[in-house]
């Protein structure tokens, strides 16, 4: 049995525009999650990014519920400088991808149930297929889109609730999959709830994840730039954030 950790014993959040971030690394921020599983207690685990703090400087119900969570990861290069600037650097980048996949593998391992909720119609449930064909006994009690108008939200946390979720993965772009998390989060009595953004995109192999190279380079985000132009307002955030981070005093 895992033993859950009090927070008192954790090592104190770094500061980012007011904005906490959990000092982990890959590691350490799956032994946290394993610790809210075994726990019980519906939890909320964000992937911070530098938009996203950024958004949450005028967005307060988004501010409140990143203020809030239980557990707040480093999700960008952004992020990583930010607080090296102010003087925590923080081992690595864990990025909303790289949990969902880590966690596949724990579920092949521990029986952990597992739910993916979002994106495009198909695309959920692509992902939840390469995730069981990558890790044979990965238990993922179901996938559905994230398509739904809001009088059906109801009926979807409550089939959540029903398959009795250890991890549910939300698709939907931030911050409108962490608002629908707060919303349903004891209705859907998911042990653990996080937004995942693009994720299922790349484990469908919708969309190609940047070679190891280019991420050790730093420059996934370029990457994703290029193959979906769209998201140039979304990079376009990073400007501000560097200025917003450098105005603060170290």
């Amino acid at each position: 049995m895992i033993a859950v950790e009090s927070r008192v014993n954790r090592l104190p959040r770094v500061e980012v525009l007011g904005i906490g971030i959990d000092p982990v690394d890959m590691e350490s921020a799956l032994r946290r999650i394993e610790e809210f599983i075994e726990d019980g207690r519906p939890r909320i685990v964000v992937t911070a990014d530098s938009s996203g703090i950024v958004e949450a400087q005028s967005d307060t119900q988004w501010r409140d519920i990143m203020l809030n969570a239980d557990l707040v990861t480093p999700d960008s290069v952004g992020v990583l400088w930010a607080c090296k600037r102010v003087g925590s650097p923080l081992p690595e980048r864990v990025s909303g991808v790289d949990l969902v996949e880590a966690l596949c593998k724990k579920s092949a391992e521990k029986g952990y149930r597992l739910y993916f909720l979002g994106a495009a119609p198909g695309i959920a449930q692509a992902a939840a297929d390469k995730m069981r064909e990558k890790y044979p006994g990965c238990t993922i009690v179901g996938a559905r889109d994230g398509f739904f108008p809001p009088a059906d939200e109801a009926k979807v946390a409550q089939e959540i609730r029903d398959v009795k979720v250890d991890v549910l993965f939300v698709a939907m772009g931030i911050p409108k999959q962490e608002k629908f998390i707060a919303r349903n989060l004891y209705e859907m009595a998911a042990k653990v709830s996080m937004g995942v953004g693009g994720s299922f995109d790349v484990l469908s192999g919708t969309v190609k994840r940047a070679p190891m190279l280019i991420r050790k380079m730093k420059l996934e985000w370029l990457w994703r730039l290029i193959l979906n132009p769209r998201k140039w307002r979304k990079v376009m955030t990073l400007p501000k954030f560097v200025w917003l981070v450098s105005r603060t005093k170290r």
